[in-house]
């Protein structure tokens, strides 16, 4: 139970000697449960002043995650306020079997690396009826996960809703079994989105994203498969994350950006099984949006505005219907 504030040390020395990851850690603890309308405050402010994000002349450090669940199953995470986390806010790794639900995850949209719920390595998650505003992805879910559910988020600012980012340094990875449902972003730096970097592999499927509401956001639906979040310009792979059969459905809303729709995929391994329905992205400054697809095998029923998918390589594009749509169960609209 918190009921009150749990403060982190202002300075980032406190950790000399320390485990630097970590923060707030809870390891094979089975059948928990955290609530009490609390607030866990991270105090990460001069954690982001020190960090090569901020500033490139600093040296690239490991920061605390605020909470950290590590090898717990049947866990329950509810009515928290977690603030200002100095990383991350709050992680689930080789986690079974959790509900997370009516947080509120807040730090400013400057914030670095500052992601609000990430997933790693874990089966059987559902976050749900929560609002997001951080510096980086309102979720992100990697490596290894699968039956993840997200249901009914407000989010942004920040970086979106994301898959990966998958297979940096060469690494294998599996993300599959994913749905996101009812989810509003409001002034976010990506939407719905999936990265991976060029060198992975292993795959992303069976994802679906469906009932989102987007407003101002830039790059709204995105799958690139040349994510490169470094100092240093990546080298050009060919062997690559797979992705396929992901669906977007009922999403509408602005584009801040004229390209709305985005599939940048890899020329040897093509996605494949993409699926639009009922998709009306319409611009925020009253231009025209567009999408560009690249590799990508896509089908669509219904509206898709702007129509995917239109490219300059069309050699390189193969539309037909592959899937259906995944199909699960959730519904609802994101009210918060």
């Amino acid at each position: 139970m918190i009921s009150g504030t749990i403060i982190a040390p202002i300075n980032p020395d406190a950790w000399i000697g320390l485990n630097r990851r970590k923060w707030l850690y809870f390891h094979g603890v089975n059948h928990l449960t955290i609530e009490g309308g609390g607030t866990v405050n991270g105090m990460g402010q001069e954690w982001w002043a020190r960090s090569c994000k901020t500033n490139s002349t600093n040296p690239c450090r490991h920061a605390p995650t605020a909470i950290t669940f590590h090898r717990c199953k049947n866990l329950k995470v509810k009515n928290l306020m977690i603030v200002n986390s100095q990383k991350m806010h709050m992680a689930f790794t080789n986690c079974m079997r959790v509900l997370a639900s009516h947080l509120q995850v807040i730090a400013p949209a400057t914030s670095p690396n500052t992601d609000g719920i990430h997933i790693s390595v874990s089966k059987g998650v559902e976050v749900k009826d929560s609002i997001i505003r951080t510096g980086d992805d309102c979720i992100s879910i990697v490596s290894n996960s699968s039956r993840i559910r997200i249901v009914n988020i407000v989010c942004g600012p920040g970086h979106g809703i994301s898959i990966g980012s998958l297979g940096k340094s060469n690494s294998w990875s599996q993300v599959h079994d994913v749905m996101v449902d009812a989810a509003f972003l409001s002034n976010t730096e990506n939407g719905v989105r999936i990265k991976t970097w060029q060198g992975g592999s292993g795959f992303a499927s069976n994802i679906a994203f469906r009932n989102v509401v987007m407003d101002n956001v830039s790059n709204p639906i995105i799958i690139d498969q040349y994510y490169c979040d470094s100092q240093l310009p990546c080298l050009n792979q060919t062997l690559a994350v797979k992705v396929e059969n992901i669906s977007f459905m009922h999403i509408n809303g602005t584009s801040a950006t004229d390209e709305a729709i985005r599939f940048a995929c890899s020329d040897d391994s093509p996605c494949e099984g993409l699926y639009l329905e009922d998709v009306q992205l319409l611009p925020s400054n009253g231009e025209i949006t567009r999408s560009f697809c690249w590799a990508a095998q896509v089908s669509s029923l219904g509206s898709v505005d702007p129509p995917a998918c239109f490219s300059d390589s069309e050699e390189f594009i193969k539309q037909k219907v592959l899937i259906h749509p995944v199909s699960l169960e959730y519904g609802g609209k994101a009210t918060l």
